[in-house]
């Protein structure tokens, strides 16, 4: 099965999709992903207790996507070439777009090729900027946010409803704004 579609389901254990894709899910997790993209050799791995309801292309092989316990993901789209690692008690609203990487490359007649490459799967990455996205333990995601590639959100920080963020983002803090800024400290009591 190279794409899972609408039903919820609930996985316990480790799975291997057709496609070669490692699916290793937790305990009481719960798993709606609107689709998988048929690269091999990809890593999907859920702590327990998830709530996940999303679109992830893995868009390269050995692509990997983590996901620490107790985390919820609205419908959004994750789009991974290397790798998007979520803590424990990770919050993401629905609408948002986290993506490690640049998609093409920067020069027109590399990117003329880029879709029909990646079509069939033998897009060149070379020319791409990828870099992995990491979100730390307690952060918020609001709806419609976008994280781009090489971005670290610190432990407990929200990124508020419509940001997007082009740097990382200190832990305790909340951002928002195009780009994110930086708009209050919060004690790490409260977060």
């Amino acid at each position: 099965m190279s794409t899972i579609l609408s039903e919820a389901f609930n996985l316990i254990g480790r799975f291997r999709l057709r496609n070669r894709v490692a699916l290793v899910v937790g305990n009481r997790s719960t798993v709606r992903l609107d689709r998988v993209s048929p690269v091999r050799d990809c890593t999907l791995v859920l702590g327990s207790d998830c709530i996940i309801n999303t679109r992830i292309s893995f868009d390269r092989q050995n692509a990997k996507f983590k996901c620490g316990d107790r985390c919820y993901v609205g419908l959004s789209n994750i789009v991974i070439a290397d790798s998007v690692s979520l803590g424990d008690d990770v919050v993401i609203s629905w609408g948002v777009t986290i993506v490690d990487h640049n998609s093409h490359a920067i020069a027109w007649a590399d990117r003329a090729k880029d879709i029909l490459d990646w079509g069939k799967g033998t897009k060149d990455w070379q020319n791409v900027t990828i870099a992995p996205v990491t979100i730390n333990d307690k952060a918020w995601i609001g709806f419609n946010a976008i994280i781009l590639k090489g971005i670290t959100i610190g432990e407990g920080a929200i990124v508020a409803a419509g940001a997007v963020v082009t740097k990382n983002v200190p832990a305790y803090t909340i951002v928002a704004g195009n780009p994110a800024q930086v708009i209050r400290t919060l004690p790490e009591a409260m977060a």
